[in-house]
């Protein structure tokens, strides 16, 4: 799904709007500095902040460039006007853009669904699979990299008490529960586990001898 457009307009939220102002102000400073390294330009952008603060980028001198910039506005007076709308022009792109993102965005939060048709909820609920699929698709990746690190981890401690149990002379704990596996099941019916015994109704026999009368 491709970006759509943001809206062009001011941002409420006082912390979403200077999150935006230097992630903005750090883009443009940057693509200012990359057009006056690759293409050999004479750039100078100056940038004041909602609050007043100066942020400053030229390639030369700034004092040079503003001088610069004098003396051709002074040597073109219709020129000042052409690039003043060339620059309203960028602008208003450039906030259509901004506004189209933030619109998306807010789509992905579940805000600003209300005026969405099917096909623009069924465009997010796709974007929110995919996504969704990814970090899944990366919690196990991580959860199997992790079974692998345990399971070095077990091979090594299984090596380390081998050696320990061969310098003590000691048998492995993991030999004594094998030779414990190969002992012998016994069963209900095995003979060796078989007892006889009787069962007698009455007193025993010693007992009922004694009580009988002596016969003459």
């Amino acid at each position: 799904m491709g970006r759509g457009k943001t809206q062009m307009r001011r941002i409420e939220n006082p912390t979403s709007r200077q999150v935006t102002f230097s992630k903005r102000r750090s883009g443009l400073l940057k693509k200012a500095f990359e057009l006056s390294v690759l293409c050999d330009a004479e750039v100078a952008l100056l940038i004041f902040s909602p609050r007043g603060k100066l942020y400053e980028f030229a390639s030369a001198s700034m004092q040079s460039t503003i001088e610069r910039y004098r003396m051709q506005t002074n040597d073109s007076p219709n020129s000042n006007n052409t690039v003043d709308q060339n620059m309203q022009n960028e602008a208003a792109a450039m906030m259509k853009k901004i506004e189209a993102i933030e619109v998306e965005k807010r789509k992905l939060f579940g805000e600003g669904l209300g005026s969405c048709s099917i096909k623009d909820l069924q465009q997010v609920e796709q974007q929110l699979e995919r996504s969704v699929s990814k970090v899944r698709a990366r919690k196990t990746e991580v959860f199997k990299q992790q079974i692998e690190h345990f399971k070095e981890k077990e091979k090594s401690l299984v090596a380390e008490n081998v050696k320990l149990c061969e310098k003590f002379g000691v048998q492995p704990l993991q030999t004594l529960n094998n030779e414990r596996h190969k002992l012998p099941a016994y069963t209900e019916s095995d003979p060796s586990l078989d007892v006889e015994t009787e069962l007698f109704i009455g007193r025993p026999p010693e007992r009922r001898q004694k009580n009988l009368p002596s016969q003459k």
